[in-house]
Order: C-alpha cells, then sequence, then structure tokens
C-alpha cells in the first residue's frame, strides 16, 4: 500500500459536512481522502493536531498589498508573512494602490513580476474597472485576473479614479459575458458631498472628534450606491459583490435583490463586526475607515445579517500606509489616511465575537474560506476540506486567547485598532499546499506561495 506523502488527524476538523473526528490524507499538495480519526498507516507522517480545530486556510479576498510602486506602504513578502502567520494560505491582491494600478495588461504584467520569489501563501490578482479602460479588460481576463474592482467614489489614490454609471455601463456587459463578477467599494458622493459642512470652521478639537468623522459619511452614500448596482445588475445581468458593508440600511435593499434573484453578494469585515462608534475615542485615528465604523446596534445588525446569510463572507480590507499618513500626532480624522491593518488578525479578530454571538467554528469556515474563494473562481480548489482540493490548511486553537502586540505582527506597519486587545484563537500551524509554513511563532522554508490565475490551477 502506498502512503499518502503526509496525514493530518484531529478531533475537531472542519469539512463541508460538518465538524468531525478525522485523518486528511495528502499526496502532492493535494487532499487525497478524509478517513477515520484511528486510520494511520504505520510509518505514515502525521500530524496530529489533538483538540485544536482543523479547518481550511482562510481566503482573504480584500487585500491591499500595494506592490510594485508603494512597497513603503506594504508588500508582497511582508503582507504573505502576515497571512501565514494569520492562517491565510490565499489572499487576493487589489488593484490599486499600486503604481501603475492594475486597470491594464501592463500594469497587471508589472504586479506579476513583483510577486515573484515574495510569496508565503498563494496570491490572486484583481484587476481594476476606471473611466475609460474598458477595452483593457477582456485582456486582462486572458491574463488571469480573477475578477474587477471599481470605486464609486474618489479612491484616495490618482492612478484609481472612480466611476459613474457610464463607466459601469460600458464595463458591466464584457464582465457579464465572460462570467466575470464586478466588486464595488459601493458609496456615492452626493450624500458625502452634502455632508461635507461638518467640516466647516473645524479646529484641531473638531478634527479629531470621531462623531464628526462618522457624521461625513453617512449611510445614504452606501443605500444609494447599492441601489444603483442593483439596477445595474437586474440591467446588465453582471453579477455584482458588494465589498466592505459598513451600514445595516443597505441590507433591506440586499434582501429585495435576492429576494429577485440577482447575482448580488455581499461581504463586512472585522473591524466592522468589533468595534463601535460609541467606542471609538478622540483622535484615535488608528480607527479611521471608509466607509466608517458606525454604532453598536448597526454591528449588531451586521451579525444578524450574517446569520440570515444576507452577507456572504468576511474579508480584511487590510489597507495600510505609512505611519505619518495616520495622523497619530494630531488626531486628524479629516487628513488621516482610511484604512485599517488586519491581515495577520482577521481569525481571532472575527472568532473573538463570532463565538460571543453563538457562531461556531464551521460558521467562520463559510465566511472566511469556502465563501471567499467562490467569490475569486477557486472554488474547485481552495476553501474546503475534500478530496481533490489543495491541502491548505490551518490549526488552531479557539480556546487559547492572546493580547495584541503590535510589535509581534508581521504587516511592515504595526498600527492596528486592535493593539491591545485580548482575542481568542491563536493559529498554531498554516499548511500550504500539504508544507508547514508557521509553526508556533516561527516561519517554516522559503517563500513558495504561488500565483493563482483565472482557470489557471
Amino acid at each position: 500500500m502506498n502512503h499518502p506523502d503526509l496525514i493530518l488527524r484531529g478531533r475537531r476538523v472542519v469539512t463541508p459536512n460538518g465538524v468531525r473526528a478525522a485523518t486528511v490524507d495528502v499526496r502532492r499538495g493535494v487532499i487525497e481522502r478524509l478517513g477515520p480519526a484511528d486510520e494511520v498507516p504505520a510509518g505514515a507522517a502525521v500530524i496530529d493536531a489533538g483538540d485544536s480545530v482543523l479547518m481550511p486556510g482562510i481566503v482573504d479576498t480584500h487585500v491591499h498589498v500595494n506592490e510594485p510602486g508603494r512597497t513603503e506602504w506594504e508588500g508582497f513578502e511582508t503582507a504573505t508573512r502576515a497571512a501565514a502567520a494569520g492562517g491565510v494560505t490565499t489572499l487576493v491582491d487589489m488593484p490599486l494602490n499600486s503604481i501603475p494600478a492594475t486597470t491594464t495588461r501592463e500594469g497587471f504584467r508589472a504586479k506579476m513580476v513583483a510577486t515573484e520569489g515574495k510569496l508565503r501563501v498563494d496570491v490572486g490578482l484583481w484587476g481594476g474597472v476606471v473611466p475609460g479602460n474598458s477595452q483593457e479588460l477582456e485582456a486582462l481576463l486572458d491574463d488571469g485576473a480573477l475578477g474587477f474592482k471599481a470605486f464609486l467614489v474618489p479612491s484616495g489614490v490618482e492612478e484609481f479614479r472612480h466611476v459613474g454609471e457610464a463607466d459601469l455601463r460600458a464595463a458591466m456587459p464584457i464582465l457579464a459575458q465572460r462570467g466575470a463578477v464586478l466588486l464595488a467599494h459601493a458609496e456615492l458622493p452626493g450624500p458625502i458631498e452634502k455632508a461635507a459642512g461638518v467640516w466647516e470652521g473645524a479646529g484641531p478639537a473638531e478634527l479629531s472628534d470621531y462623531r464628526r468623522y462618522l457624521r461625513s459619511r453617512p449611510d445614504a452614500a452606501e443605500v444609494e450606491a447599492v441601489e444603483l448596482l442593483v439596477r445595474l445588475c437586474r440591467e446588465l445581468g453582471c453579477q455584482v459583490h458588494i465589498v466592505h458593508v459598513s451600514s445595516a440600511e443597505v441590507l433591506p435593499v440586499l434582501k429585495r435583490a435576492r429576494d429577485e434573484g440577482l447575482p448580488i453578494t455581499a461581504e463586512t469585515c472585522p473591524h466592522y463586526l468589533t468595534f463601535a462608534a460609541e467606542e471609538i475615542p478622540g483622535g484615535a485615528v488608528t480607527f479611521k475607515c471608509a466607509p466608517p465604523i458606525r454604532s453598536r446596534d448597526n454591528r449588531e445588525r451586521l451579525w444578524e445579517a450574517l446569520r440570515e446569510r444576507l452577507i456572504d463572507l468576511v474579508a480584511t480590507d487590510h489597507s495600510p500606509c505609512p505611519p505619518e499618513m495616520k495622523k497619530v500626532d494630531s488626531g486628524d480624522f479629516r487628513g488621516a489616511w482610511g484604512g485599517i491593518s488586519s491581515l495577520q488578525l482577521s481569525l481571532p479578530a472575527v472568532w473573538t465575537r463570532a463565538r460571543e454571538h453563538g457562531f461556531t467554528v464551521a460558521d467562520v469556515a463559510m465566511w472566511m474560506s469556502a465563501a471567499p474563494a467562490r467569490l475569486a473562481s477557486l472554488e474547485d480548489r481552495k476553501g474546503a476540506i475534500a478530496p481533490g482540493y489543495d491541502a491548505d490548511l490551518v490549526v488552531w486553537d479557539p480556546e487559547a486567547s492572546f493580547v495584541v502586540d503590535p510589535a509581534r505582527l508581521h504587516h511592515r506597519h504595526k498600527l492596528t485598532p486592535y493593539a491591545g486587545q485580548t482575542l481568542y484563537g491563536v493559529v498554531r500551524r498554516t499548511v500550504l499546499r500539504g508544507e508547514t509554513i508557521y509553526l508556533n511563532g516561527d516561519f517554516v522554508g522559503t517563500p513558495g506561495g504561488r500565483l493563482l490565475t483565472r482557470g489557471g490551477r
């Protein structure tokens, strides 16, 4: 009898059919079979997870790596180290804030070159939809883009301009014909422009007031954007994914679209599920993101939307920047870069609150492994412990807790609103295609991640 190359055994293995004791037999980096927990051939190489959870590796479909061009913000080397330490085995990089942006074939190829020799986990690439680039979209798909991201409001960087309805009408039929998804930052400029008066005459005290920043990005901006996307989805037949839902006011719009059978999905982020506006002190600019963290009641409604499956998945929107861009010294919410670093912390951050709301590790696997793999068209190889899937796995202890120490984070920059938080869920081991890449705080081996392309293997 030929032994598998590796067998992982555990009492809490998260499979598509539930959590159970099992062995996971791996051959050539792929899961060959699931067997009984006590069925281990003599002499086989075995990793015993014991009472820890053995789960599919996290698939994070919303990461800003920023390389090439802004590698001082983050980079593939540091981002994928942080991913591996957090149990993330696949990430998908957003088409901004790199220079060039991934909106042309040239930009896409520059990004591919930038990944070489640096990846500790597997990486896919989203392309971008910007005004005037609809003629590039098919070539980007041919080169391997997994789908496309668009901003409906200014993105914060000049290289990635936001789109209007006419631009979406040019792009969406092309994507629909090719079966590609459009990911949308769903805020419209109109309501934000109307709210701009909250900053008039603002001095240092007002600029450091989180409540004022919150009023400057009203719920209506999200609601009106989602309504526009639903209308265009209905008319043009393009699959749409709403990224980083922060406002619970969009949930009725999403429900009507689902009831109608439209191909619309949505995500939220760990920070919207963890923090609340009432708890953010003045000048705490590490909490700034767009759309903003909203009220405690709003946060609970997002949890209910996960329970009702109106929100399909959780992704980080990891969006780091150099510390000086966060305006920590002045606490200026208007001027600070809007983005939260959480790639390494996403699993424990989500689990800490999920356990309080009565969810299970199987729910977390659905939100953070299976559903994002499906969004990125990787569902035939990523996001599940099942025969034929890549042996991408995370072993973690859901009962163990730790205090977030920024010095132990592997992101290029350490600023995070999670600093000092007690989180549950300690990652013990991360396995990529059958090879351990992270073990109890240490990285193992050299970078062996691959670039994933649409339709590739």
